[in-house]
């Protein structure tokens, strides 16, 4: 028999609040998380906004011995894992720690702490490098801290692939239960790269916008877009098999029903511009839920503000979804930026919170649609409507592509 996956728990730490309410009461306000980057002097890098999370403090659900001991990526990965395990409520006895799992994405983990701990080499010498150096800068620790916490003894596993990390490590740990090998999973993404080095990096590239506007940086499917804006922070869900959740009581917030994964084996930084692999990709998803293009409401598009992205996401979506006359489509990060290997976990939240209220996160700030984006875009009129079925798109430097399929 086909086991089932559904969705129990969720936390968010992102730039619309610290919170998973403060989050999705932000999306449905259409609030604009984008502002001044305030971490360090941008001003050097041409860059000059940021979604940053803001007033956060780790001991509002951490201790401080533990918070104090890891790279912002990390604290963000844990804080938000508790408020998804307080949410999923497990009573003692009601999970076996040998039958929960992490699996846990960051594109690029502890830049902070590489950063910091190599100007302190460089200035100090060798021998003042930290000994948590290592520990706090390494990709995986953001699960290894989850699994310690909640004493989670099945696999703990890190994913790294770009942009598209978060979905992937879902996507993983959702099959991970339906094919029998574990009954619950922790998982979703965590960044923290907005400082010197990581806004540095990706300017060199070009990638960023370099608007200087905060309600005209991010503006996915816009005419105008120029690049993405870097955005932070985390989002945690926590996945459990159907029987174990109805066995327990718990309250099931959405079922997550399929998984696609392709590589464009294309480019390091552009998409296919046909967007083959995000077709299949889509299609893999639709197929392994049961779904047809039809069935679809929602779309939470990749849409990070770039010319590629848009161009090439849009033309996928618009050839697997030709015959449905009623989904839409929108990118989150118009209002959060783009949270690299954290993107796909904030977009899980935001579409199940859309399957769940019925109400669509709308393309904030754009003002002139790009005539190559030939897809229905949400608008605050069309926002409303019911939601019974939704994909969520991730794509990642690389060739990645990752897709999930969502039913209320």
């Amino acid at each position: 028999m086909t086991r089932r996956v559904v969705v129990t728990g969720m936390g968010a730490l992102t730039p619309l609040g610290n919170s998973r309410d403060a989050f999705i009461e932000g999306l449905n306000e259409s609030k604009v998380g984008i502002d001044q980057i305030t971490h360090f002097d941008a001003e050097p890098t041409g860059i000059t906004v940021a979604g940053e999370v803001k007033d956060f403090n780790a001991t509002e659900r951490l201790e401080r011995k533990i918070a104090k001991r890891m790279d912002p990526f990390s604290q963000y990965a844990l804080y938000t894992a508790v408020e998804a395990m307080e949410q999923a409520d497990f009573k003692d006895g009601e999970v076996d720690p040998e039958q929960m799992g992490v699996i846990y994405g960051s594109g690029i983990g502890g830049l902070t702490t590489i950063q910091e701990q190599v100007i302190k080499m460089n200035t100090k010498g060798p021998k003042r490098v930290s000994p948590l150096f290592v520990t706090n800068s390494i990709t995986n620790m953001a699960a290894g801290n989850i699994s310690m916490y909640f004493n989670a003894k099945n696999t703990s596993q890190a994913i790294v692939t770009a942009c598209a990390s978060a979905n992937n490590a879902i996507g993983n740990a959702f099959h991970h239960i339906k094919n029998g090998y574990a009954d619950v999973m922790i998982t979703g993404g965590a960044e923290s790269s907005i400082n010197e080095i990581g806004i540095a990096g990706f300017a060199a590239l070009t990638a960023l916008s370099t608007a200087t506007d905060r309600l005209r940086a991010s503006i996915p499917f816009d005419k105008e877009r120029n690049g993405f804006v870097m955005g932070e922070g985390a989002a945690t869900l926590v996945l459990e098999e159907y029987e174990h959740a109805k066995a327990r009581g718990a309250k099931i917030l959405a079922e997550i029903v399929g998984y696609g994964m392709t590589s464009d084996a294309f480019h390091m930084t552009q998409p296919d511009p046909d967007g083959r692999g995000a077709i299949r990709a889509m299609e893999m998803a639709l197929q392994e839920g049961g779904l047809t293009p039809a069935d679809v409401d929602y779309i939470n598009a990749h849409g990070t503000s770039t010319h590629a992205n848009d161009s090439a996401e849009s033309k996928a979506i618009a050839k697997v979804f030709a015959d449905n006359d009623h989904y839409q489509v929108s990118s989150t990060k118009s209002m959060t930026g783009h949270l690299l290997g954290a993107a796909g976990a904030i977009e899980a939240v935001a579409t199940i919170a859309a399957l769940q209220n019925d109400v669509m996160p709308v393309n904030v700030g754009l003002q002139v649609k790009d005539p190559e984006v030939n897809i229905p875009l949400v608008t605050e009129a069309s926002r409303r409507t019911k939601v019974n079925a939704a994909i969520s798109n991730s794509f990642g430097f690389g060739g990645h592509n990752a897709v999930l399929a969502f039913k209320r």
